[in-house]
């Protein structure tokens, strides 16, 4: 009888301990399932957007994106429903997305304001500086339910920065034109993104104080400044990768000393984290044409 209760309490017990095993595992993946669904879905209206959402490690939250999305590889894979120039409205409310995070100058307003009437939840982005690269990649992590890669990427992108700044502060300055835009010849100036490049690498901009970020120029305004170096960033993704003919105008300095630097166009006007490497690559063929020019007058 004896041997009977001992083995009832040995299966009693063996039950009971199965049962709690089934019950830490069903709350273990309910977690993990929790977990998941806490992770909202996505949809990034800007090739920059997608490339800090993966920067986060929120990239396979990514349902739709706009044309040019191409950074890092997989966001080629994603659907793409629309462009600057026009969403595509009933796709997005196919895809009912939890979030998306739209372009606030780089996407049309009328259907981002149609998207809001619809309630979905909008999120603007609208990077002006370096600075405001960090504080979106956080944002984007805390958004994404990834704020601790959010806040490490970001914190390294902000240490990378002050450092190149810390390295080129004293370089003597040189004078440059940035070549944004070849037909017509449009150059950069103050409140533009790619000034702070060149208050960096210290080069002066001739057309640094004219009110319009992005203004037209013509050749004849270059001629005075007596440009030292001519900063031409050119993309793949341009139809035509030729950017303006300088050989024509061996009368400027530059030209005739063959100082043209021509940087990856992505990495220089995209508002990312890769933006830095950019930076550092444009400090250091500045710093190449300085040294040569050095040479010149020694």
């Amino acid at each position: 009888m004896k041997l009977i209760y001992s083995l009832l309490s040995l299966i009693l017990i063996a039950n009971s301990s199965l049962a709690q095993t089934s019950e830490n595992y069903n709350e273990d993946k309910s977690e993990v399932k929790s977990e998941e669904v806490t992770k909202p879905t996505i949809i990034a209206l800007s090739p920059h957007i997608v490339e800090m959402l993966f920067d986060v490690g929120a990239g396979k939250q990514i349902i739709g994106t706009t044309t040019f999305a191409d950074y890092p590889e997989q966001a080629k894979k994603i659907p793409i429903i629309g462009s600057y120039v026009r969403l595509q409205i009933e796709r997005v409310i196919e895809l009912q997305p939890d979030l998306i995070i739209a372009w606030k100058s780089g996407n049309p307003s009328d259907d981002l304001a149609r998207l809001e009437q619809l309630g979905f939840n909008i999120v603007y982005s609208q990077p002006h500086t370096f600075a405001d690269v960090a504080s979106e990649v956080r944002l984007f992590g805390e958004i994404s339910g990834h704020a601790k890669q959010g806040e490490k990427v970001a914190a390294k992108f902000e240490q990378d920065i002050e450092e190149i700044t810390k390295t080129y502060k004293n370089k003597s300055e040189i004078t440059g034109f940035y070549e944004q835009w070849s037909r017509p010849l449009t150059t950069v100036a103050k409140n533009s993104w790619p000034q702070q490049f060149l208050n960096i690498c210290q080069v002066k901009n001739p057309f640094e104080q004219v009110l319009t970020p992005y203004p037209q120029v013509n050749i004849e305004q270059l001629l005075p400044a007596e440009i030292q170096v001519i900063i031409q960033p050119l993309s793949e993704n341009q139809k035509q990768l030729e950017g303006f003919n300088w050989q024509d105008w061996s009368i400027i300095p530059a030209v005739k000393n063959k100082q043209i630097i021509q940087p990856d166009a992505d990495k220089m006007h995209r508002m990312t984290l890769r933006s830095v490497s950019a930076l550092k690559d444009l400090c250091v063929e500045v710093d190449q044409t300085r040294e040569i020019l050095q040479q010149k007058h020694s």
